[in-house]
């Protein structure tokens, strides 16, 4: 099977920002919805369900086979579970604080799969990696605005430290399903792989629904407010992971994957645009850090 050209680079570049802003903007949706009084389980069953349609639909008319390579089954199912466990904890810290803060712990990712790889047998992080973790951190403190939030103990979200450390939860999680999706599951199509991932997190969520572990998880919306936001969610998580699974192929993701961290900037602007969450002035410097430092972290070398 011949591997498709690739887009010319500004096309592609283009496309992921693209796809950056739909994302962003399924997290806007989802606050809409939880404010809404929509549970956490029912927006994540709804998103992964219908994804999982349409990618299952994709597949069956590309006819792939879904076999397993011997030993991956019990890979498969850890990732699968640690992208539920990611979106319950993404979610769940959207519900809580402003979605851009959310979004910023969640995407420091790439800093903690690094140090995993290293705790993991892999190489020592360099020291252009420790400087750039150095000022993710520091980004963070401010884009948190950690100073005043210690000084002030009558904090006026109380859910504040809830929040921050479910997203950090969720940013964890996902370094692990990107290291075992390195590690242990190479040999593994990425459509079997992505398919089967979206099977265990619709089938989790699922029975954390009917366990009753989340009393409220499963809640409906309490208005047609609510159901428009959770459709929109849903539709824009959709057509963005269904958009970059098909193109994927064609993004050279090698050198083009850093402009997918314009997520954070959107999820601020369209927050202060919509929900009406600012910022002070020093957390929008530290959130420029941030995405600053992840850039320049994941950031690869042509050539």
């Amino acid at each position: 099977m011949a591997v498709p050209a690739p887009f010319p680079r500004k096309l592609a570049i283009a496309l992921l920002a693209l796809l950056a802003c739909s994302f962003a903007g399924n997290h806007i949706a989802a606050r809409f919805a939880f404010d809404d009084g929509t549970g956490v389980l029912l927006a994540i069953l709804c998103r992964s369900g219908i994804t999982l349609l349409v990618l299952a639909g994709l597949l069956a008319w590309q006819r792939q086979p879904l076999a397993l390579p011997a030993g991956t089954l019990r890979w498969q199912l850890l990732l699968g579970l640690l992208i539920a466990t990611q979106s319950l904890c993404l979610y769940s810290a959207v519900a809580r604080i402003p979605v851009a803060l959310a979004l910023l712990v969640g995407n420091t990712f790439p800093m903690l799969l690094a140090l995993l790889s290293w705790a993991l047998g892999g190489p020592r992080p360099t020291g252009r990696t420790v400087l750039f973790m150095g000022l993710i951190l520091c980004g963070l403190v401010l884009a948190l605005d950690v100073p005043a939030r210690l000084a002030d103990s009558s904090s006026a979200n109380p859910h504040w430290t809830l929040g921050v450390s479910l997203a950090f939860c969720a940013a964890c999680a996902f370094a692990c399903a990107l290291w075992i999706t390195d590690h242990k599951l190479a040999a593994l199509r990425g459509p079997v792989r992505s398919l089967l991932t979206l099977v265990i997190v619709f089938s989790s969520m699922l029975l954390a629904g009917m366990s009753g572990v989340m009393p409220a998880g499963l809640s409906a919306p309490g208005s047609g407010t609510g159901w428009l936001a959770l459709a929109s969610l849903v539709v824009l998580y959709g057509v963005a992971f269904t958009l970059l699974f098909v193109c994927v192929p064609r993004l050279n993701m090698a050198q083009n994957a850093p402009v997918m961290n314009i997520e954070p900037i959107a999820t601020l602007l369209l927050g202060w645009a919509l929900l009406d969450q600012h910022l002070s002035g020093l957390q929008l410097l530290g959130g420029a850090v941030v995405v600053a430092g992840i850039v320049l972290l994941t950031w690869r070398r042509s050539g």
